[in-house]
């Protein structure tokens, strides 16, 4: 069982180095490391801690951060974003680019590929004939790496699918064997996943015309939670758009951003 040191040990890395509050979660961490640690024949928490910090690889780092985060997604999920960015923001989009044809999507915590999926057959769906004249690619990132790998391979099952409208199934999936399908070549192509800490700062060269930073902020604290949300607001567009988890809040009193819905705001 983890001593209470060892956990603030590993509660205060996570905090420093990827704003992960994990300050309430000691029954988590103790229940998602200790196998791992045993299995790797170290003696204690704090044996891993060192291993983690003496190792120039990064491997054992990259363990850690896999263990830690939690990342349950699906398809379709808050569907009304979809609706509302096919509706109001792609429209809005279109007739403000229409000279570059340059889009610029992020989605910050994509996890293992369902939602920025999601926002790249929206947005085949919405461009149709014309998406070949159009720079349609969503950046997607996350700080797993384990999750990515689940992404960028693209494979889901039948149960994780059920939601998925028929004819988007039909015309960007194929079946791999009963119950498994892969994300066709044609959709895969049109994200761009990387590994990336929302603690670091934002490596972009131009800002941003929507970003999706859904079901992570619940993860921080609120000082922690308040630094991204403006790191955010520096990186969109005038005018770009914000979406958050349905379940998360912004300080309203603080934030810079014009609310449209509780989940969706605007520059």
């Amino acid at each position: 069982m983890i001593k209470d040191e060892e956990f603030i040990r590993i509660a205060t890395h996570m905090k420093q180095r990827y704003g992960i509050d994990l300050a309430q979660k000691k029954v988590i961490v103790n229940g998602r490391l200790e196998n791992y640690i045993r299995r790797g024949g170290w003696g204690s928490f704090d044996e891993f801690m060192n291993a983690v910090e003496h190792d120039k690889s990064g491997v054992q780092e990259k363990m850690l951060v896999n263990f830690l985060t939690t990342n349950h997604t699906y398809f379709m999920r808050e569907f009304e974003h979809f609706d509302y960015f096919k509706s109001q923001v792609l429209p809005w989009l279109k007739s403000k680019e229409s000279r570059n044809k340059d889009l610029r999507i992020w989605c910050g915590a994509a996890s293992s590929g369902e939602e920025p999926y999601m926002i790249a057959m929206v947005l085949a769906d919405f461009f149709g004939l014309e998406r070949e004249q159009w720079d349609t690619k969503v950046l997607a990132t996350d700080i797993s790496t384990k999750v990515l790998q689940k992404a960028i391979t693209g494979i889901y099952t039948a149960e994780q699918l059920q939601s998925v409208p028929e004819q988007w199934k039909r015309h960007f999936f194929q079946a791999l064997s009963p119950g498994q399908y892969q994300v066709k070549d044609e959709l895969k192509k049109e994200v761009i996943f990387r590994q990336f800490n929302l603690m670091d700062p934002f490596p972009f060269k131009r800002r941003m015309h929507t970003i999706f930073l859904r079901n992570v902020m619940i993860y921080f604290d609120e000082k922690t939670k308040r630094e991204l949300v403006k790191k955010v607001y520096d990186a969109l567009e005038p005018g770009g758009y914000f979406f958050i988890g349905t379940t998360e809040t912004l300080d309203r009193s603080s934030t810079p951003f014009q609310i449209i819905q509780p989940s969706i705001f605007r520059k």
